[in-house]
């Protein structure tokens, strides 16, 4: 049977968000798809350094380089802006480095495809973002400066590492919101601290976040757009999409299996990607001679819900009697989609194209018994407002 599941990433991309401690994450796995992609997986081997990083130098070096094989076409673009960053590959392709100047404050995506001497291809990713004197003031703060975001994106700090005095940190920040709305703190765990109001944020608002450390003021401020929020019915199949409180479209999807059943609950798309490799060893799955399950080069427009793996993505492996009829995943969801994202008119093209980063995705009447904790990405709304304002260290 064809599944629509997702699975763990080999290089994950964006911000660098706090673990999960939610003892019932399940690994996102998909056996078949591997099935299809493995039977003729390619020899070379793909590295891009610094590969997943955050706060690297604006002079810092980026390059790929790859080994059996050589390569065919890197490109390293602002993800905001779509600008490309000129490069440089070595006269026998196994090296490519970035040339052009990078720009503070900034998340760049590299994307690396390569041949092997038989011509199968390969590809890799990875998510980089330059240092940020606001957003690194306390520790790292998302979203960036002067982002606009959905409806769904909390203020999130990530100190890397345990806090003793929450209160005297948390009083170094203050959060506010053009529409006047209260935004209260909550410390998810002893190094997360993440700003949210009760409801989510009015769309076309404006936030800001004030840090004061030994007397020196940073801010940051990021734009709510129009709010976005998708409801997949697990038992119908269904995932109805609404742009400011209208139904704009309705798209048959393939959730969690019985034995691997989705998440119930609210979560909030974190990061974005056209293609990504994912593997299954990255959460154990390898066969006897240890080899992984399954290792999908390009698994088409994903984007996650959840720090243990969660996707909504692309599925080119799943045919017509899957989509709106069967759950077949791992506990992801799958949008029908073509290999190398390269139809628009797919539905997981559609919705990758008119999602934002904090857009808010709705499980509803999926098998799983859990809701997804709220630090588990950013599903703060999953907690309810009183328990919300009990955690701010103030109380």
């Amino acid at each position: 049977m064809a599944t629509a599941g997702a699975l763990a990433l080999t290089a994950l991309g964006g911000t660098s968000y706090a673990a999960t401690n939610d003892t019932g994450a399940h690994p996102e796995t998909q056996a078949q798809a591997g099935q299809a992609d493995t039977q003729d997986v390619s020899d070379a081997r793909i590295k891009i350094t610094p590969g997943q990083a955050h706060g690297i130098g604006i002079n810092d070096p980026v390059n790929a380089t790859v080994s059996d094989g050589r390569l065919t076409k890197v490109t390293m673009t602002a993800v905001a802006t779509g600008t490309e960053v000129q490069g440089t590959l070595s006269a026998d392709g196994t090296s490519w480095t970035a040339t052009g100047p990078l720009k503070q404050a900034t998340r760049y995506q590299v994307a690396a495809e390569a041949v092997d001497a038989k011509g199968r291809s390969a590809t890799e990713n990875a998510a980089i973002s330059t240092v940020s004197p606001a957003n690194d003031f306390l520790g790292h703060l998302s979203p960036e400066n002067g982002s606009t975001v959905g409806v769904g994106m909390p203020v999130s700090f990530d100190f890397g590492k345990a806090i003793a005095d929450k209160a005297a940190m948390e009083s170094k920040i203050q959060v506010s919101t053009s529409s006047g709305e209260q935004v209260v703190g909550h410390w998810l765990n002893g190094s997360r601290l993440d700003f949210r109001p009760e409801h989510y944020w009015k769309p076309g608002s404006t936030v800001t976040v004030r840090m004061n450390l030994d007397g020196v003021e940073k801010t940051v401020t990021f734009k709510i757009g129009r709010s976005q929020i998708s409801t997949v019915d697990a038992r119908t199949k269904q995932m109805t999409v609404k742009r400011d409180g209208k139904a704009i479209k309705t798209i048959p999807i393939s959730s969690g299996s019985a034995e691997h059943p989705t998440y119930n609950g609210q979560m909030v798309i974190s990061e974005k990607y056209r293609q990504i490799h994912m593997n299954g060893a990255t959460v154990g799955l390898t066969e006897k001679n240890g080899k992984p399950s399954y290792d999908i080069e390009a698994v088409p427009h994903a984007m996650r819900l959840t720090n243990s793996g969660t996707f909504i993505h692309g599925n080119y492996w799943g045919g017509d009697s899957v989509f709106g009829k069967v759950n077949t995943s791992h506990g992801c969801v799958g949008l029908k989609d073509v290999r190398n994202a390269g139809d628009a008119k797919m539905p997981a093209a559609w919705f990758f194209d008119n999602s934002l980063t904090g857009d808010v995705v709705i499980v509803k009447n999926s098998a799983d018994k859990a809701t997804v904790a709220p630090d588990n990405g950013f599903s703060d709304w999953n907690m309810p407002w009183s328990q919300w304002v009990s955690g701010n260290a103030s109380n």
